[in-house]
């Protein structure tokens, strides 16, 4: 079979969440197990990194991967979803796997995979996993899918777990309390392995704690190290200098970068929040600052000469190693046009905000959702002094133009109603001026058709 016929096979045959919604979910690790036992387990010869959480676990997930890299480790990445190519979920050195490789798996283990029936997720991992041991990695940064204590990553014995942060989402498979859905991202915790939690929520704190507790895991929460919350414990008072010059970095870096566009939103969230909300990127920067603790041991390299430097060549090739895409990214300079998958309240919150501290004469927002989304609870997050630009993505389970159209004019926002996304691109760039901005995003799907129709 080709690439293509594969890839088509693949969706055809393999039940995908992103595309069809909760029906794809299956609970429980007997399909991953069965899946592992047919590769020969090669999730027992990779070290990893395992990360979860609501949002931002993508971000950390491939500024660690640059940082290996920088350090000349071979580095295996497996996130999800992708944007454009269904080998953008496996890396290794920030290059996606190649098609020869997708078809080797399949060839040797279609008949298994028919007969196990795993979901599209549990059948990407088990190649992920595969390919990655086959390659020897030094190291695999490997993202959850959906939840962690039954997500089909969770066979793994990593060096590190990582919990960005938690909010609702997903409710309908993984609880409807926050303390519930973190008591599902608390499966990834491990006996006698650290553990990173990215921000403080008296809510789901205790759980995380009390996971950490039975586990023998040692438990780091990111914003204890920030000055902001005062816990003390010997790492704070020897290793906040590094942990703070981690920080200082990666702001350098994301201002040099991204100098026109993060200068003012940088320093009114450093003013307004002190870390209370921790930039995703920070969370990122608490890992760094940790990781000369387990290089010798894990990796057998050699702590870094310098771990300023290491970080900031980290953030300055960010893109170029790991091809980072979909986050904040920015696609054009006239007017200045922004995509970014954030999805879901939380996320949608924070990215609104950098929107409005952008220097602007008026914003142009091009929103398409899936149909699970709590639209009610987004739209409030939403600037009044905005055009509105509602559409939809070529999935089954995009909400509907119109209905998103006619949820945008309840709320008195002005809003045109546009079949697809590349068409309401066209329109907003139409009607923007060159001080203007352009936002596209609301789905994985609206931001991958966005650079798909782009590229093509």
């Amino acid at each position: 079979m080709t690439y293509p016929e594969i890839i088509a096979h693949i969706f055809q045959s393999f039940p995908m969440y992103h595309r069809i919604g909760s029906a794809a979910y299956k609970e429980g690790l007997e399909n991953i197990e069965q899946l592992a036992v047919m590769a020969g387990n090669p999730e027992k010869k990779l070290k990893t990194i395992h990360i979860a959480g609501t949002n931002g676990k993508g971000s950390v997930a491939h500024l660690l991967a640059s940082y290996f890299q920088e350090l000349g480790c071979k580095t295996g990445l497996f996130t999800s979803p992708h944007l454009r190519d269904y080998r953008e979920r496996i890396k290794i050195n920030g290059k996606e796997i190649f098609e020869q490789q997708v078809i080797d798996f399949f060839e040797k283990y279609d008949p298994q995979l028919t007969k196990i029936s795993p979901s599209f997720f549990e059948m990407t991992t088990i190649l992920a996993f595969d390919t990655f041991a086959n390659e020897n990695v030094d190291i695999a940064i490997i993202e959850t899918g959906l939840g962690g204590r039954l997500d089909a990553t969770n066979i793994l014995s990593p060096t590190l777990s990582v919990i960005t942060n938690i909010s609702l989402e997903h409710t309908q498979m993984l609880g409807n309390t926050l303390a519930e859905i973190a008591y599902e991202k608390a499966g990834i915790i491990k006996e006698n392995t650290p553990v990173v939690i990215g921000e403080y929520n008296p809510e789901t704190f205790p759980v995380f704690e009390q996971v950490a507790q039975e586990k023998n895991a040692p438990f780091f929460l990111a914003e204890e190290y920030t000055g902001n919350l005062q816990f003390g414990g010997d790492y704070q008072r020897k290793n906040i200098g590094t942990f703070l010059k981690c920080v200082e970095v990666i702001d350098e870096m994301m201002l040099k970068s991204q100098k026109t566009l993060t200068t003012k939103f940088t320093k009114n969230f450093h003013k307004e929040h002190k870390y209370l909300h921790i930039n995703k990127f920070h969370v990122a920067s608490f890992v760094l600052s940790l990781c000369p603790l387990w290089l010798n041991r894990f990796l057998k390299q050699q702590q870094p000469a310098s771990l300023d430097e290491v970080v900031y060549m980290s953030i300055k090739n960010l893109y170029k190693n790991t091809g980072f895409m979909g986050r904040w990214q920015v696609i054009a300079e006239k007017p200045l046009t922004i995509c970014d998958v954030a999805h879901n309240p939380a996320g949608i919150e924070l990215i609104m905000k950098q929107l409005q501290a952008l220097p602007h004469n008026h914003l142009h927002i091009i929103l398409g959702f899936v149909n699970d989304k709590d639209i009610d609870k987004i739209i409030p997050l939403l600037p009044k002094n905005a055009t509105y630009y509602a559409c939809q993505a070529t999935i089954e389970r995009a909400l509907p133009a119109e209905e998103l159209f006619q949820k945008l004019s309840s709320a008195n926002l002005n809003v045109f109603n546009l079949p697809d996304v590349l068409t309401a691109y066209k329109q907003a760039t139409c009607n923007a001026q060159e001080n203007d901005v352009v936002f596209i995003g609301g789905s994985f799907f609206v931001v991958g058709e966005l650079l798909q129709g782009k590229l093509e």
